[in-house]
């Protein structure tokens, strides 16, 4: 994981560059073999291989010697057409076969359509020690399933600080300096209705190049901690509905100390995007001070920002309105 620094000159938060993960296949096999209903047949001595591509691929290509088409540490999978050609082979031209396909450290083999495995492929796979598994999925299905599952375990993230929560459907991280109030506000957004995914740590996954995905780290799930309080089990508290484990991030509300409320522009709530894995994220500042509803400004900013989603910005119109009556008067 990264992690997030601020710089306390520009109270700016600063995202490291993230690295991309990578998963096991033994892991894979933990996580999708249920869905997929996979049975591990052979290799199990490489459960440690690493898989570092979401890439599926079908070795058609790389089966009749073509060895430039299968990359390591991929997921190959065999249909239907696969299998038909293997079982036309003679037993020399089958032993070349799945030579070539076991030439490079692929991750592993998914026989698919629960078809009939060959044993010289079972001794290669030994051999190797490349898991195989077999599948009575249909091989479609199961490259489509199998390369959502491994886009969402190995996309890039980084960890942001802060409190995370889905406000009026929508994912929003509040920021702010220490002791600034970003647990209070929390805690009363979830008693107006709103639902918490993370406090103080939020992990973030860049899911596709255009949406990132905030997920609560595990031991943090339906905690909270709020000062005099203590700890809160949020989801005991408030119930099921209290609670979200992920939510995709769409907002940052950073609380600004009374002493910068100067650097605010008057017309527009928004200060700055935040670049979060290479994806731009709109920031609203609100200024804290005594006595201010914080929490109905961030329903507020909530609202304002699903308005200018759907193409109506309040700052331009009463921009556009003021240039208009200043056009009149001067005529």
């Amino acid at each position: 994981m990264d992690t997030l620094k601020v710089d306390p000159a520009t109270d700016a938060l600063e995202v490291e560059a993230a690295t991309p993960h990578h998963i096991t296949v033994a892991e894979l096999f933990r996580r999708a073999g249920e869905r997929l209903r996979l049975s591990w047949i052979a290799g199990r001595a490489g459960g440690d291989r690493l898989l570092t591509s979401d890439t599926i691929q079908k070795p058609t290509l790389a089966l009749i010697g073509h060895l430039n088409f299968v990359h390591p540490n991929r997921v190959q999978v065999l249909g239907c057409a696969e299998m038909d050609y293997l079982r036309r082979l003679t037993p020399e031209a089958l032993d070349q076969a799945v030579d070539n396909l076991f030439a490079n450290e692929i991750a592993a083999v998914i026989v698919a359509n629960d078809e009939a495995v060959p044993m010289q492929l079972m001794d290669a796979a030994e051999r190797s020690s490349t898991p195989l598994f077999t599948s009575p999925e249909q091989s479609p299905l199961l490259m489509r399933l199998l390369s959502h599952m491994m886009t969402q375990a190995l996309a890039p993230s980084t960890l942001l600080h802060g409190v995370f929560l889905e406000v009026s459907g929508l994912g929003v991280l509040i920021t702010g300096d220490p002791s600034v109030g970003k647990s209070e506000l929390a805690l009363e957004l979830i008693t107006r209705g709103h639902r918490l995914v993370a406090d103080d740590i939020l992990e973030v996954f860049a899911v596709s190049p255009d949406t990132l995905e905030g997920r609560c780290p595990t031991l943090l799930q339906d905690f909270m901690e709020v000062r005099g309080l203590g700890v809160l089990n949020i989801r005991r508290l408030f119930g099921e509905t209290a609670v979200k484990q992920k939510k995709n991030l769409k907002l940052i509300v950073h609380l600004t100390p009374a002493g910068q409320w100067q650097e605010i522009d008057r017309l527009d709530m928004r200060a700055s995007d935040r670049d979060v894995l290479g994806v731009t994220i709109p920031e609203v500042r609100i200024p804290v001070a005594v006595g201010r509803n914080l929490a109905v400004l961030v329903e507020v900013a909530v609202r304002n920002h699903i308005l200018k989603l759907r193409g109506f910005n309040s700052s331009l119109e009463f921009t556009e309105r003021q240039r208009a009556a200043i056009e009149a008067d001067g005529e």
